[in-house]
């Protein structure tokens, strides 16, 4: 066998998802360390506004949330991981396996509030109490993931939509920076 000329294409980059016990996994170490991340943006926020009482300022404290879980998704997601991502071998791509750009990481943002949108309208809608909204959200999270199994390469519905996918960091090439 001649080996391939120096002007050959290099093969196709085969993306393999990984697992779902692996991602959800993942998930649930990215919100174990979310908590840091809200705890100090709520006191940043409660000492900024001299907020004294947890339900004073709560839909601009909220609004402060999303912003700064907005910020921090998208910063992390443009790199290519967040922590949690980087220690369970995950990586966020493109559909060819690119890095997202910002706006591609802010899009997958806004639909990744699809695993908690759902039950609280619901909550809002039909004044459910809080450990019902609790059933029903936990409910969804599980028929939310479930859900990626129906998808044809495995992925979560809002990456598909965001034109994003989850794939193993192990299987992907090394790349050099510029």
């Amino acid at each position: 066998m001649s080996p391939l000329p120096v002007d050959a294409a290099p093969p196709p980059l085969r993306l393999i998802a990984p697992s779902l016990p692996r991602r959800m996994a993942c998930w649930l170490y990215e919100g174990v360390l979310l908590f840091g991340v809200v705890f100090i943006a709520g006191y940043l926020f409660s000492a900024l506004t001299q907020t004294r009482h947890a339900l004073d300022n709560r839909h601009a404290q909220q609004a402060f949330l999303f912003v700064v879980l907005g910020i921090y998704f998208t910063w992390f997601w443009h790199k290519g991981q967040t922590l949690a991502m980087k220690t369970w071998h995950i990586r966020v791509v493109d559909r060819r396996g690119e890095p997202l750009t910002q706006a591609r990481a802010l899009w997958r943002y806004v639909l990744s509030w699809s695993w908690f949108l759902p039950p609280l309208v619901l909550r809002e809608w039909l004044q459910l109490p809080a450990l019902e909204v609790l059933v029903l959200l936990g409910g969804w999270i599980a028929v939310w993931a479930l859900l990626a199994r129906f998808h044809p390469e495995r992925q979560f519905w809002h990456d598909a939509w965001a034109g994003t996918r989850l794939v193993d960091s192990r299987t992907l090439p090394m790349r050099v920076a510029p």
